[in-house]
């Protein structure tokens, strides 16, 4: 029995791929270093050379997705903290610096929730 993959969602295959342009191609300091939507999505080798990937037109999408990301983490963090005062993140705020956020389309298949499971 062959179980057939849907195919993932257009507009998450390109957030992930603009989250992955902005920690390849934007100087540094990166708002987020996020490539896992990448190695998810695993694209052909001349990705880059999409339409929707250019890196002056997508300047302001990148920032968008990268900004909000890095709100939506900031916000999860405080929740978590605001939740649980005695926390690492309270007792060592460093431990927030080092804090993991990745985004989740809720329309994203088993069989990607599996294969991101694996990362």
């Amino acid at each position: 029995m062959c179980e057939e993959v849907p195919a993932p969602d257009s507009t998450a295959v390109r957030v992930a791929l603009w989250r992955a342009l902005h920690v390849q191609i934007d100087p540094p300091p990166h708002v987020l270093e996020d490539e896992v939507g990448l190695r998810l999505v695993a694209p052909e080798e001349d990705w880059r050379r999409r339409p929707d990937m250019d890196p002056v037109f997508t300047q302001p999408f990148r920032a968008s997705i990268v900004g909000c990301a890095l709100y939506v983490m900031r916000v999860s963090i405080a929740e978590i903290a605001a939740a649980r005062p005695s926390s690492d993140l309270i007792r060592a705020p460093s431990s927030a610096a080092r804090a993991r956020a990745f985004g989740l389309s809720v329309n994203a298949s088993a069989a990607a929730s599996r294969d991101a499971r694996r990362l």
